[in-house]
């Protein structure tokens, strides 16, 4: 049995939301190690990466829509 098994049973313990998180942003800027990339398919569900990156897009979209009407409301 390795860490990353669960001791009750013998399947993988699935990924906390902090890994899922990680993993979406080393995708974002396009770096993931080997051994992250292998963990991921292997422990993870393509529906968790797939909220996770939907949830981060719009982060990201909310921040430049934040930026840009404090710079217009400056100008």
């Amino acid at each position: 049995m390795t860490a990353e098994q669960s001791p009750q049973t013998d399947k993988p313990t699935p990924l906390t939301v902090w890994q899922i998180l990680q993993s979406a942003l080393a995708a974002a800027f396009g770096v993931q190690s080997s051994q992250n990339r292998e963990r991921d398919f292997t422990r993870g569900k393509a529906s968790q990466f797939i909220l996770m990156g939907i949830g981060l897009t719009a982060a990201f979209v909310l921040v430049l829509v934040g930026i840009v009407n404090l710079v217009l409301s400056l100008i």
